[in-house]
């Protein structure tokens, strides 16, 4: 099998150099039916997602020094984003920098918040350009669109309460494996030990596309429950319900005879792609390629794709 950029080329898709001439190494132009079937993959996943309770959000792809520390990505992992010259851009008046995943603006959408338990869990997902300075992977993945400066992903966010939030994890992920079972791309799913679980997350799933050219699983997908952990960074809390008295029992009188509100309690989240697109479309065209050198449109993405049922090789 042919990688997924020799079968782009041979589909007239593929323009690496001019990507590359104006913007260095690591970015890619795609034209053509390519183009198109990537856009399609994006609008099949959000639709897939909204019909699932999402909440779709078109965030902000510029955010501050704190929103980037709220969700752990600083301070620890600062080499490896995009910043903004202060000349340029401030937000508030703090460092702005390019967003690394949609995780960092919906997460964020609720810091310094109190919300109420009756509104959990909070589900979003966003499609967004995410951009990576990807600092010490010098010489791998240099082919093709495995490990690029700029890429389209589909994040899914989720808010809900300590209780519900090992449920809604698994969800989250479930959601991820439909839109690759649905898509008849080969998978398997990875449940990471502690070492390489990452920094702020306590228990996370990664899903893994074959990819037919190298013979090997691909991450194309990891979902993450962080626990308390980025809430606690960002203040995000919700207030308990009061709890009714059982049917015969008597709540116990309060001083002043006024029922005292629960104290706030700090909100689990929980992120996960659904999918990486650029991955996805890396895993659609190496699976769905065929011997004489065209591919074929997943049954699902034909009717983003105006019927479209095979993308033919240029002569």
């Amino acid at each position: 099998p042919l990688w997924h950029d020799d079968v782009a080329t041979n589909l007239g898709g593929w323009n690496a150099d001019a990507a590359v001439g104006m913007s260095g190494a690591r970015f890619v132009s795609l034209t053509g039916s390519v183009a198109r079937l990537e856009r399609a993959i994006s609008s099949y996943f959000l639709d897939r997602l909204v019909d699932r309770g999402y909440t779709e959000v078109s965030p902000p792809l510029v955010v501050s020094r704190s929103a980037l520390e709220g969700t752990s990505q600083l301070p620890k992992f600062e080499e490896d984003l995009f910043k903004i010259v202060p000349e340029s851009h401030t937000c508030n008046g703090e460092d702005a920098f390019l967003i690394p995943t949609a995780e960092v603006p919906l997460t964020n959408m609720h810091a310094d918040q109190i919300l109420e338990e009756a509104d959990l869990p909070l589900s979003y997902c966003a499609l967004t350009p995410c951009f990576r300075a990807e600092a010490g992977s010098y010489g791998r993945d240099t082919r093709g669109l495995i490990r690029t400066h700029q890429f389209y992903k589909v994040e899914m966010v989720k808010i809900t309460t300590p209780e519900t939030s090992d449920d809604e994890h698994h969800k989250l992920t479930r959601h991820a494996e439909e839109c690759l079972e649905e898509l008849e791309i080969p998978y398997r799913k990875m449940r990471l030990c502690s070492g390489d679980v990452g920094f702020s997350a306590q228990h996370c799933y990664d899903l893994e596309a074959w990819l037919p050219s190298t013979k090997e699983y691909r991450e194309i997908s990891s979902c993450s429950n962080t626990g308390d952990f980025q809430a606690r960074r960002m203040a995000l809390r919700y207030r308990p319900e009061v709890k009714q008295a059982a049917e015969g029992e008597t709540a116990a009188p309060k001083k002043g005879g006024k029922k005292k509100k629960p104290k706030p309690v700090l909100c689990h989240t929980i992120n996960g792609s659904g999918l990486a697109v650029g991955r996805t479309l890396v895993a659609v065209l190496e699976n769905y390629q065929t011997p004489e050198g065209d591919v074929v449109v997943p049954d699902v993405l034909r009717p983003y794709m105006g019927g479209v049922e095979r993308l033919k090789k240029k002569q």
